[in-house]
This record gives structure tokens, C-alpha cells and sequence, in this order.
């Protein structure tokens, strides 16, 4: 099981500590736009600020309102923190990785013994039940009882990325009435595009299991960006909830260097640094990344089905690098559980 291995020992190789500098942007295809089609940039922008709406509940004109001088004020301290890597509302180092680590680098543990491991975390087995039987992972009528079930039936391989999101789950549920609606509609698009990057990769022969954990990062920097928001704001007087476009303006500069500051708080490899660069800044001289596609496709997907304005199958083939009949593939594969997520929540 060496893709399984490569995953989980990646979260304690040596990371980098280089704070790399925000872009604005969240959905950047390395496919340059057509010459004879400029507007494809535009596209791109309001595909961002659709998905911006939805996440906030706003309108566009609450969305793109400046900043006055106080949210000024509050967006200087948090650009401070991140700058230092010292953002408070950072989630740490999840506690069971490393008997999960040492256990699946011996390639003499089985199922049983995997079973014991995540049984000894109350915590983790309820969390990952719960992620097993989600649409996502476990699309069949009988549920998963247990965690020997849930290794048996969706395999070593398969149980990997329900780790990633059992270990994140826990850190994406709302504390408070305030922010649940945000915290649940930016976890479903979490899981989109990281279920859209794996299969992305799977159809190129790449290890899908490094970029679903990658594709879940940028949703886990939009919820701590936001709780860190609330916490200096607490620090200004007569300075109530961050208001959507305060909120706006923290997610869209520092989502991705947020996301490198939790991938070096994870102690992530430095090959989880490279892929959240590459989306970042993709160049036509290196290779193209499956999370670009996968963050551009899970986007759009959620929003259509969440009935938002998105953006059209035909302006999604251009920007991405995989043909129609594969796009196709992955959006029916995204859409069945999207379908059956809503309808467990109904």
C-alpha cells in the first residue's frame, strides 16, 4: 500500500516555514484564458464572487463594500499574524496521526490492528463513522457500524481519505449560531472540491489521496480566517460581528497563505507546500496540478447545486485540463452525492 504509506508519513516529514505572499485569487487555471476570448477572466472573477455570496449570504454590493478605516485596522493585525504565523484560532497538530503513522508504516499491520488504533480515540472512531456513512464515502443503503466494517469495506486505500476528513470535521463545525450557516455551506464545498481534485489526479495515475487532504485546506483557512476576524475584532471597542465584506476581503487575500501556515502547523511535506503553490500560481512551465481543476469544479458544481449563479460547462472546459467525457465522469460522481447529502439533511 504504498500511496497509503507516502500520505500518512507525510504529515511528519520536515515542512517549510516560508510564508509564501497571498493572491487574491481562488480559482487559478494554468490554462491561459483564449486571446480571442478576454472575457473568460471576467468569468473567472464572478465564478469568486458567486461562490463569495453563497459562502456569506450576501449580495454582491455587501460583498464588495471597501473597508473602512477600523476593518482596515483589523485586516493590518491579522495580515500581522499570519506574517508571524501566530494566528490564535489555528488548529493544531491533530493528536492521533502518529499512532496512525507508525502503525500503517509496518507493513505487517492489518486490519484488526488498525481498527484497535482508531478505537483507542473515542473522538476520531465517532468522527469517522460519521464520515464513513456520509454520501461521499459510503453511497450503499446498509450503513457502516463500526470501524472494522468501515477498514473492510472501503479498504486501506479508501479509508485514508475518510481519516483526512474525520481528523477535520470535528475543527469545520460551527461554534456558535453565528457562524453555522458558513461553517456548513464551506465544509459541503470543502468536500466537493476535494472529492472533485482526488478523482482529478486518480484519471492522471497521481496519488488522489494527497490532493483530496489538499483540497481540504483552503475551506479549513476560510473558517479559521473568520474565527481569527472575530477575535480581533473583540479587541476593537464598539466594533460588533465582521460584517461580509470584511469577511470577504480576509478570505480572498489570505486564503492560500493560510493555508501554508496550517500546512507547516501540520509539519505537512514539503510536497503539501508545493501543491497549494502550484494552485496558487500555476505557470504554463509546470505541471499542471488536478487541485486547480478540482477547486474550479467542485466549485461550480456546489453552486449549481445549491441553485447559485455559477458558471457554464463550456466556460469550465476551457480552463481545465481534462477532457469532456472525464469532466462528465466526475461531475455525475460529485452530483449522486451532493444529491444524497441533501437528501439526508432534508
Amino acid at each position: 500500500m504504498p500511496g497509503f504509506l507516502s500520505w500518512i508519513s507525510a504529515f511528519f516529514a520536515p515542512a517549510s516555514s516560508a510564508r509564501v505572499t497571498s493572491n487574491p485569487r481562488l480559482l487559478n487555471p494554468a490554462r491561459a484564458p483564449h486571446e480571442e476570448d478576454p472575457g473568460e477572466h471576467v468569468k473567472m472573477h464572478q465564478l469568486e464572487q458567486h461562490l463569495f455570496c453563497w459562502l456569506l449570504d450576501t449580495t454582491p454590493s455587501a460583498l464588495l463594500k471597501e473597508p473602512d478605516s477600523e476593518s482596515q485596522a483589523i485586516l493590518d493585525a491579522l495580515d500581522d499574524r499570519i506574517d508571524r504565523q501566530s494566528l490564535e484560532e489555528l488548529p493544531r497538530q491533530p493528536m492521533t496521526l502518529p499512532m496512525l503513522t507508525r502503525a500503517l508504516s509496518d507493513e505487517k499491520t492489518d486490519r484488526k490492528a488498525l481498527t484497535k488504533i482508531i478505537l483507542s480515540d473515542p473522538a476520531l472512531t465517532d468522527q469517522l463513522l460519521h464520515v464513513a456513512n456520509s454520501p461521499l464515502f459510503h453511497p450503499g443503503d446498509r450503513p457502516i457500524e463500526s470501524v472494522d466494517q468501515a477498514v473492510f469495506i472501503l479498504g486501506l486505500n479508501g479509508i485514508r481519505n475518510v481519516i483526512s476528513a474525520a481528523v477535520m470535521r470535528p475543527m469545520m463545525a460551527a461554534r456558535n449560531s453565528r457562524e453555522a450557516l458558513f461553517a456548513q455551506r464551506v465544509w459541503r464545498w470543502g468536500l466537493t472540491c476535494a472529492k472533485a481534485a482526488e478523482l482529478v489526479a486518480n484519471l492522471k495515475g497521481r496519488d488522489g489521496s494527497v490532493f483530496f487532504m489538499a483540497g481540504l485546506l483552503p475551506a479549513l483557512s476560510y473558517i479559521t480566517l473568520r474565527r481569527e476576524l472575530v477575535r480581533i475584532a473583540r479587541t476593537h471597542p464598539n466594533f460588533s460581528e465582521p460584517q461580509p465584506g470584511l469577511i470577504h476581503q480576509a478570505l480572498s487575500r489570505y486564503q492560500w497563505a493560510t493555508a501554508q501556515v496550517l500546512a507547516n502547523e501540520w509539519k505537512l511535506s514539503p510536497s503539501y507546500h508545493a501543491k497549494l503553490l502550484e494552485a496558487e500560481r500555476p505557470t504554463p512551465n509546470t505541471s499542471h496540478s488536478p487541485l486547480n481543476d478540482g477547486i474550479i469544479i467542485g466549485t461550480r458544481e456546489v453552486l449549481r447545486h445549491a441553485h447559485q449563479r455559477n458558471m457554464s460547462e463550456e466556460d469550465v472546459l476551457k480552463l481545465i485540463y481534462i477532457s469532456h467525457e472525464k469532466y462528465t465522469r466526475i461531475r455525475l460522481a460529485i452530483l449522486d452525492s451532493l444529491d444524497a447529502g441533501a437528501r439526508s439533511r432534508a
